[in-house]
């Protein structure tokens, strides 16, 4: 078998070995040298081997360069090794030098041992001297030392001592001034003890305990001046009030009192005070020592109450002591809080000022409730007013409105909640004084009052319909206590006494002999006084509030209107309407009208006279009370048609006819009799009723009578009716006609009033005439005698003479030819109504 053939290799792969074997052995030659030299830096090298060492250990060859470096060692000790064969007898001899050395050595050190002995033992008392000397200058320059530092610490802890003080005697301001004297000059100066830093570190908690201190004082201030502001208030207000009282010779104060008189005003609530004028607030306390110079006794509730001639003396600002606040402020500012201070002063102060304008639920109980509550509110501005004024910034301008115009608003709101629960006019009367009086009093602190004083017209709308309604009872009470008849007088006094409370005038009456008689009856006197007492009340709720006479003088005619149409004329009319006044009642009010009527002139006149308002009378209004009073008696003269009717009725319910009489008594029935002698003294007291209204009331009552009487004989319920019935019921006609022919009021001269009755007059005739002929044949004219009488009354009539004639009539009366005659006759004759009422009637003749 053949041997496998070993493939030649080319020459290059020869060459290329060698070249690599050459390449590693250049590699590894070179990295022998880098060692060597590494090494050779090592042994060499005096400073420190930091680059070396890293230049060794940052390479891959750690392992290398140690073979390397034991290579090294391996070759110095060799080195060594035959250096010390070389040198070794010399080694010899040294050695032996070096102990003769030893000993010698030895020998002298127990010399100089047995010296030092003697030595320390002559010595010890020096050595002991020397101790007792170094501790003794050590003490002094101890005591030197704690002289010194006790020189620079003594005012440090007098500085304290003195702080501590301070606070105990809560003089807070100068205790912060001292701290901080002690924190900047003094503790620098021994910052190097202990108790300087126990100090340093207390001084901020010093500060707080100041400001929680000076705060504290400023809570009680707050909590004292919430308790005392009514006080505070109260004096103001009076103040105020007495103004006019003092300082009167001065010129200034003439002209504003009569400035106030021309403007009707009241010159005690707009006069300023001298004395008012001289006060001062008390001055802020100095800001370097913090005190303040007369500091005035606070309010406490131990204070007793002070007189009129000590509030007099004293200021509002005088009752409270305002140094808490300028103790805290000027804390606050140094310390650096001030605006932390301002923002809670101001959040405290519009809580008490909410609780201020906060009103009593019962305050429209009592009028020392609304004194309590206004006092309450000016106190507060009085002490705002003061804080504005002696200190900087605490409280502004825009703040002090801000509050104002809350106040406004909800004092506002309170007024008008509690003045609603109001009915006393009188209590309203000194509300609005009250009102007045804080207008004027914060007016003279610089706050606009404006929106109060028109709540004030707001608030006389008020006291008026409480004037209304005093006034219904007041009307009612004149009403239930006259007796609606004519003013008797006996003498010359008592005519007097009602001409002067009721303008009246009449020359007649004048001149006439006493007894004389008022035509009008004493409530007219009474009302007219209460009409006049009405406007003098509204007059005294409308001064003092800056208003024109013109002004004035319209409320007060508005107000009057009011009174007089919807307050006097309901009165009017519910009395007219009272069922139990008589008719010659109702006849004596239609007259009081009149009168009433024609006194509203006066009534302008008085209102222009006390409003001074005379000269302006092209805008002044007119009153209502004339067509009130118009209405009136309109009312009352219906109601006296209404009442005389009823009155005839009665009468006419007394009638009691026996409708199958055969002949008539020969004279009138009582009850006629009765009534024409009751409508005769009647019409007789309508003397001084205007002559229509008389006229009217005369014709009414003759046509009721007619028509009942009319309805006497049409009555469907009665069914026989006898001819002597009719002549009975004639007589009574006749004398109601004669009535009226009598002429029982003037202006019936031509007959008129008879006329009413000419429907039964005509009836009557017709059948008492039994002129039946003439009926039919006339019947559609124009001018007819019968005229009035309808067909259909007539056939009723007829059918009931028909069925009294057929009661009485028995068979034998039947068969007399006379009876038979009128019963043809009668047959006849309604057989013709029949016809005349279906219209189907021929004539009749005869």
């Amino acid at each position: 078998m053949a041997e496998p053939v070993t493939p030649k290799k080319p020459p290059d792969w020869k060459q290329l070995t060698e070249t690599v074997q050459d390449a590693n052995t250049l590699r590894e030659e070179s990295m022998n040298a880098h060692h060597d030299h590494l090494i050779t830096e090592i042994e060499t090298s005096d400073g420190p081997l930091g680059t070396t060492l890293r230049a060794v250990y940052e390479g891959d060859e750690l392992e290398k360069f140690k073979g390397r470096l034991d290579d090294h060692i391996k070759s110095h000790d060799k080195e060594i090794e035959r250096m010390c064969n070389y040198h070794y007898q010399g080694f010899i001899d040294s050695i032996r030098e070096l102990l003769k050395v030893s000993m010698d050595a030895a020998q002298l050190k127990d010399e100089i041992q047995a010296d030092n002995q003697s030595l320390q033992e002559s010595c010890s008392p020096l050595m002991t001297k020397g101790e007792q000397l170094i501790k003794c200058r050590r003490i002094q320059r101890n005591i030197a030392s704690a002289a010194e530092n006790l020189n620079l610490c003594l005012p440090v802890l007098e500085m304290y001592g003195k702080l501590q003080d301070q606070m105990r005697s809560k003089r807070y301001y100068p205790a912060l001034k001292t701290l901080e004297q002690l924190e900047h000059t003094y503790l620098p100066r021994v910052n190097t003890h202990w108790f300087s830093e126990t100090m340093s570190d207390a001084i901020p908690k010093l500060r707080e305990r100041i400001k929680e201190a000076s705060m504290s004082d400023l809570k009680d201030f707050l909590e004292n001046i919430r308790k005392h502001s009514a006080k505070i208030g109260e004096v103001a207000m009076k103040h105020e009030k007495q103004n006019t009282f003092t300082g009167m010779e001065d010129n200034t104060m003439l002209r504003r009192i009569k400035a106030a008189e021309q403007n009707n005003m009241d010159p005690s609530i707009v006069a300023v005070s001298k004395k008012k004028e001289r006060k001062r607030a008390p001055p802020p306390p100095n800001p370097f020592t913090g005190e303040v110079d007369q500091e005035p006794e606070p309010v406490t509730d131990d204070t007793p109450e002070l007189n009129e001639e000590e509030m007099g003396e004293l200021s509002a600002q005088d009752l409270i002591d305002f140094s808490p606040v300028y103790r805290c402020l000027h804390i606050y500012t140094v310390l650096g809080d001030r605006e932390k201070f301002e923002t809670y002063y101001r959040k405290q102060r519009r809580k008490q000022a909410r609780l201020s304008l906060q009103a009593a639920s019962n305050m429209h109980e009592a009028i020392d409730n609304y004194k309590r509550y206004f006092h309450d509110i000016v106190g507060f501005f009085v002490v705002e007013d003061h804080i504005l004024s002696t200190t900087q910034g605490l409280v502004n301008r825009a703040y002090m409105d801000e509050l104002w115009e809350m106040a406004v608003s909800k004092l506002a709101a309170s007024l008008r909640t509690s003045s609603a629960f109001c009915k006393d006019a009188n209590m309203m009367l000194e509300i609005k004084k009250l009102i007045v009086l804080f207008c004027h009093t914060l007016r003279g602190y610089g706050f606009s009052v404006g929106h109060l004083l028109e709540l004030l017209l707001e608030l006389r709308d008020q006291y008026s319909d409480i004037l209304t309604r005093q006034w219904v009872e007041v009307f009612n009470e004149i009403f239930d206590d006259d007796n609606y008849t004519p003013i008797y007088v006996e003498n010359e006094e008592e005519f007097l006494a009602v001409v002067t409370q009721f303008p009246f005038q009449d020359d007649d009456l004048q001149q006439s002999t006493f007894p004389k008689r008022f035509p009008f009856s004493e409530f007219v006197p009474n009302i007219y006084n209460q009409v006049k007492a009405y406007i003098n009340a509204c007059l005294k709720f409308s001064a003092d509030l800056h208003l024109s006479h013109t002004e004035i003088d319209d409320m007060i005619r508005k107000s009057t209107n009011l009174l007089l149409t919807r307050t006097l004329g309901s009165c009017l009319s519910s009395l007219i309407k009272r069922p139990r006044l008589s008719l010659l009642q109702l006849i004596q009010i239609a007259i009081n009208m009149n009168y009433l009527e024609k006194s509203c002139g006066y009534l302008e006149e008085y209102i222009s006279s006390i409003t001074g308002a005379q000269n302006d009378s092209i805008h002044m209004a007119r009153l209502h009370g004339t067509s009130m009073f118009k209405d009136a008696r309109s009312d009352a003269e219906e109601h006296i048609y209404k009442q005389l009717n009823l009155k005839i009725d009665e009468f006419l319910e007394l009638a009691n006819y026996d409708w199958m009489v055969t002949e008539a008594k020969g004279h009138a029935s009582g009850y006629v009799a009765d009534l024409v002698a009751f409508l005769q003294s009647t019409f007789m007291s309508f003397t001084n009723l205007p002559e229509k209204i008389a006229k009217t009331a005369c014709m009414s009552a003759c046509k009721h009578i007619a028509n009942n009487l009319l309805e006497f004989i049409r009555d469907n319920d009665l069914k026989q009716m006898t001819l002597g019935a009719l002549q009975q019921f004639n007589l009574d006609l006749i004398q109601c006609e004669l009535f009226a022919a009598s002429e029982p009021v003037p202006g019936f001269t031509d007959g008129t009033l008879v006329m009413a009755f000419a429907d039964v007059r005509q009836l009557l005739d017709l059948f008492l005439n039994w002129d039946w002929s003439v009926y039919l044949a006339d019947y559609g004219q124009p001018k007819s005698k019968y005229l009035r009488v309808q067909p259909q009354v007539a056939i009723s009539i007829l059918e009931k003479l028909n069925n009294a004639d057929k009661k009485k009539n028995n068979l034998f009366a039947s068969l007399k030819k006379g009876e038979r005659d009128k019963k043809k006759l009668l047959d006849t004759v309604l057989k013709q109504l029949r016809g005349l009422v279906n219209g189907t009637a021929p004539q009749v003749q005869g």
